[in-house]
């Protein structure tokens, strides 16, 4: 049976989401860098601070940064990249798409610059502390019910008629990566923010975090007010869609 447009997009992005979740859980080289950051956050000092750079723990950090931003974002992008092929002459559809992609993992980027600075400075301050991270989350829960959140979630959902033809195509892709960028980092920093400053079980908190993500971003554009919405469409989903295969068998 061939596969509509749509779910090949769906199930490419996934795909992708996946193998990039494998790296980050097995951690090939260190590529998340989180317990060299932990090891010398025992001893904070100048020292330590100076042999972390030696170590361009940085670079690795940020590094561990984009990966993490493609594997919990891409399942996200599934919606826009369907409407990009809806809206752009085949010919266009493939390099329209990488150009939002690339625009909205560049805006992650530079926020994840400050994130990751935020984070060395918390590690060696505080070392093997969980009052950052319980901290932030006691953040995160007020900005879940904030109608700030709920004003950066109806903008995701806001598409732009795209241009059809020749450079302003690309250019409207990429603005449009770019924006959309902007409003999920709006939305999401404090859940982005928060696994990174468990000196513990923050691949586990990822997971959990990728999960609110997906789900807050199914949900409908509701009015901006002081609400406590509990989004669990992607949970629904998921029910619903195994009901539907259990009773094909």
């Amino acid at each position: 049976m061939k596969l509509s447009q749509n779910k090949r997009i769906a199930i490419n992005l996934v795909f992708i989401s996946i193998f990039v979740w494998t790296l980050l859980l097995v951690n090939p080289g260190h590529i998340m860098a989180m317990k060299y950051c932990h090891v010398f956050a025992s001893c904070p000092s100048a020292t330590s601070f100076q042999m972390l750079l030696e170590m361009k723990l940085f670079s690795a950090q940020l590094i561990g940064w984009g990966l993490m931003v493609v594997a919990m974002m891409l399942p996200k992008l599934i919606l826009p990249i369907q409407f990009i092929y809806q809206q752009s002459f085949k010919r266009y559809r493939f390099l329209c798409s990488l150009l939002f992609v690339f625009g909205y993992i560049l805006v992650w980027m530079v926020v994840g610059v400050f994130m990751i600075e935020i984070i060395m400075g918390v590690n060696l301050l505080l070392p093997m502390s969980y009052m950052p991270a319980f901290g932030l989350f006691v953040i995160a829960l007020v900005w879940e019910i904030s109608p700030i959140k709920q004003r950066f979630l109806n903008l995701g959902h806001d598409h732009r008629i795209l241009s059809a033809f020749g450079w302003k195509a690309f250019r409207d892709s990429l603005f449009f990566g770019l924006t959309h960028g902007v409003w999920c980092i709006g939305s999401g920093w404090a859940l982005m923010l928060f696994p990174m400053l468990l000196p513990k079980g923050h691949n586990l908190a990822m997971l959990v975090v990728t999960f609110i993500m997906i789900s807050e971003h199914l949900e409908y554009p509701r009015f901006p007010k002081w609400l406590f919405i509990p989004r669990m469409k992607l949970l629904r989903i998921i029910v619903v869609q195994t009901k539907i295969k259990l009773m094909t068998f």
